[in-house]
């Protein structure tokens, strides 16, 4: 399918988004609520989500427009006018009742489809631990309800064929950005939601052992043309903490190192963690959340879960080599995302600059807010 952005014969600019939650809490404040009732031990309707986020930061006129979530994100990516729009989609899309007894599901009704399109999302990754919250019926709902709305998928499907299958971005005529996806049992995707050949889930990564990165990499390099930009999302490690295991760092250079690998798009980690610059390709260890319903809940704190970076690689539309990294500041606020304060952003700049000591890079605040690797 076409890709959003204006494309440019030297260089592309790619958005990458971390976690995107629309259900749940946000799924109450959109156009088309879905299901109220929610299968937690402790809160028991998704409107008490929007209740804590009322709480934490004043009331929320509802319901609001699907722009609305995106808030200055939305000022921020037109700015920037990315060829590329690509985000983890870490919700079910879907009104299946048939939900797996995990402790939190999320699901978004499928009439409000419309807040992924109105950020101009071009490829949802789906290969993480929610996706199939709602059985493999809800994962196929979900599916059809992107397909319908012109959005591609990676990293699940029908079928291990399809779950595996890059999801191909074209950009002008001759360019393409291939997206693989791959979800990791660290993050706490079960074993039993891999795709088979007779049956849908997700592109399934039993572990991230050197064995495996052989195989990842030699199932992509047959897809890739000559001057394909490929970027390898990968769903992998815990919630909370800036560490980055020895074995993920190995994975991502043995996917760089083999050539089957420009970008590595890591996530899972509900904040920012470290950014590497290998062999002149770009390894985000960790983007973050970039939406979700968590403001107003106590908890880890010490990592300002409600900071949000927005990243904007630009990379060599030859060779997949980056020449540069913007990061958009952003808050979480009355479940929309706005600017980021002066002191947030060095917050964050400080908190990364640790992260991104052992990988010998470095973050600087530019005049206009923006956090630019150097």
């Amino acid at each position: 399918m076409p890709a959003s952005g204006a494309h440019s014969p030297e260089a592309l600019t790619l958005l990458l988004a971390g976690d995107v939650m629309t259900g749940r809490g946000i799924d109450q404040i959109l156009p088309h609520p879905g299901d109220d009732h929610l299968h937690e031990d402790y809160v028991k309707r998704a409107s008490d989500y929007v209740r804590l986020a009322e709480d934490a930061n004043g009331p929320i006129s509802r319901p609001v427009s699907f722009d609305y979530i995106w808030g200055v994100a939305l000022e921020e990516i037109a700015r920037r006018a990315p060829d590329v729009r690509i985000a983890n989609l870490e919700t079910a899309v879907t009104s299946s009742k048939a939900y797996e007894a995990k402790g939190i599901n999320y699901k978004m009704n499928p009439a409000n489809v419309g807040v992924i399109t109105a950020a101009g999302i071009d490829c949802c990754v789906l290969a993480n631990n929610h996706v199939l919250d709602w059985g493999r019926p809800g994962l196929e709902e979900t599916l059809s309800s992107l397909g319908q709305a012109r959005i591609a998928c990676a990293g699940a499907g029908r079928n291990l064929s399809a779950a595996a299958a890059p999801a191909v971005l074209r950009v002008g005529e001759r360019a393409r950005v291939l997206v693989f996806a791959l979800a990791s049992p660290s993050s706490g995707v079960p074993s039993h939601w891999r795709a088979t050949a007779s049956k849908p889930g997700v592109n399934f990564l039993s572990d991230i052992s050197p064995r495996n990165a052989k195989r990842v990499a030699d199932t992509i390099l047959p897809a890739r043309h000559p001057g394909d930009v490929v970027v390898v999302s990968i769903h992998w490690g815990r919630n909370w903490g800036h560490e980055v295991p020895d074995a993920q760092i190995a994975f991502a250079h043995h996917l760089i190192d083999s050539g089957a690998a420009d970008v590595i798009h890591g996530h899972s980690s509900h904040h920012a963690k470290a950014i590497e610059v290998y062999r002149n390709k770009l390894v985000l260890y960790g983007c973050g959340d970039c939406i979700n319903d968590y403001e107003g809940i106590s908890g880890y704190e010490a990592f300002r879960g409600d900071l949000v970076l927005m990243y904007f690689p630009s990379v060599s539309a030859t060779d997949g080599t980056l020449s540069a990294l913007e990061m958009v500041p952003m808050q979480v606020r009355n479940m929309r995302l706005t600017a980021a304060s002066v002191a947030d952003r060095a917050w964050l700049a400080d908190t990364l600059n640790r992260a991104c000591t052992a990988f010998g890079t470095q973050i600087a605040i530019a005049q206009d807010g923006a956090l630019r690797l150097r």
